[in-house]
């Protein structure tokens, strides 16, 4: 007898929308006095009306250093639960840089002070919102960025009833991983450290360029049946191999913490090495989520070598907000770090003065 099921849901969706309000003529707008404003064009967002608020001379005596930037809810009589990213946009690179945010939705009322976001006065000193090297403002223009995300109202579905049919999983990853261990029908051999481990050639191009190179292309080895790996570990190697078969990191549960942030430091290496972009950022999430005073420095010197840039922002971060300076910098990999590359700390330093200012 086929077994029954019965199925309801509440459904909570998000629509997101980005708002670029370029201030041309930025310097005569500080004419208009302290506590007047200029206002962006109305942009719709999640069925709500939305504009941004711009004060370049503060919004009141207290705060006549400041330019002060809001979000706000346009839409009368309403009420929308909401986020937001107010940004800059560097002019030199293109990249906004985030300057206030509110990253977990609240309620916005049209009917009194909540319609603003953010709820303080001050946005950014003006002294550094005019820095030349800042480079928000280019040829007298500054534009402002807003990301909004609101939260639309939820649906909950009528109950409805199934007849369950089990489906069977296709077990596509333990399968390739079988492949690898039992070697069936491998058609190349590496040599790591004097240990031989046996591959598929189609299976490596299929998910590495590197290899793809390497073996379809004009590279030496496109016709090689024996590789020989230079500066990498056997188990370092087997455990990218069963990445590239099973797309899953191998089982670690044997290894103590530090030899566990070494094996993954190891791979993001091998990841960058053969541009394995998905274990790559598997590996940054992982020593991100490791960052102690401990491995601070190694973690960076890690990021900035192999292009982490998520990675070095965390750790920037981390610099920025820790208060734990002495601790860091009394770690052998402070002193390795600043002895080897004295400028990512230079850079590190001042990107944490600047997320102290803000």
């Amino acid at each position: 007898m086929g077994s029954k099921k019965t199925v309801s849901r509440y459904t909570t969706k998000s629509e997101q929308g980005t708002h670029s309000f370029e201030i041309v003529g930025y310097s005569l707008t500080k004419s208009i006095g302290v506590g007047n404003f200029i206002l962006s064009g109305t942009f719709a967002v999640g069925g709500y009306d939305w504009a941004i608020r711009f004060y370049p001379n503060g919004i009141d005596e207290g705060h006549t250093q400041y330019v002060s930037v809001y979000l706000e809810l346009l839409s009368k009589d309403s009420e929308a639960h909401a986020s937001y990213d107010l940004r800059l946009v560097n002019q030199g690179t293109g990249l906004p840089q985030s300057v206030l945010s509110e990253s977990i939705p609240r309620l916005f009322k049209s009917s009194d002070i909540t319609r603003f976001g953010p709820q303080h006065q001050s946005f950014m000193l003006r002294t550094e919102l005019e820095k030349e090297e800042a480079g928000y403002i280019k040829e007298d223009c500054l534009i402002i960025e807003c990301a909004v995300t609101v939260v639309k109202k939820p649906q909950l579905s009528n109950t409805t009833v199934y007849s369950e049919i089990k489906v069977e999983t296709s077990g596509l990853s333990d399968h390739f991983g079988k492949l690898l261990l039992e070697e069936e029908g491998a058609d190349v051999t590496f040599v790591v450290e004097g240990e031989k481990i046996a591959a598929h050639k189609i299976i490596l191009a299929a998910r590495s360029p590197v290899f793809k190179a390497e073996f379809y292309g004009q590279m030496k080895e496109k016709n090689a049946r024996c590789i020989t790996v230079e500066d990498m570990l056997p188990h370092v190697f087997r455990a990218l191999l069963h990445f590239i078969y099973t797309n899953s990191l191998p089982d670690m549960d044997d290894l103590g913490d530090d030899d566990y942030s070494d094996m993954i430091g190891l791979l993001l290496v091998a990841a960058d090495r053969y541009a394995m972009d998905s274990m790559k950022s598997q590996c940054e999430r992982i020593l991100s989520e490791l960052l102690d005073v401990k491995t601070l420095a190694v973690t960076l010197a890690l990021a900035d070598k192999h292009n982490c840039s998520g990675l070095k922002d965390v750790c920037i971060e981390f610099i920025a907000t820790s208060n734990k300076m002495d601790a860091i910098v009394a770690t052998k990999g402070y002193a390795d770090l600043k002895r080897i590359c004295p400028s990512v700390l230079v850079d590190a330093f001042e990107k944490a003065y600047k997320f102290r200012r803000i």
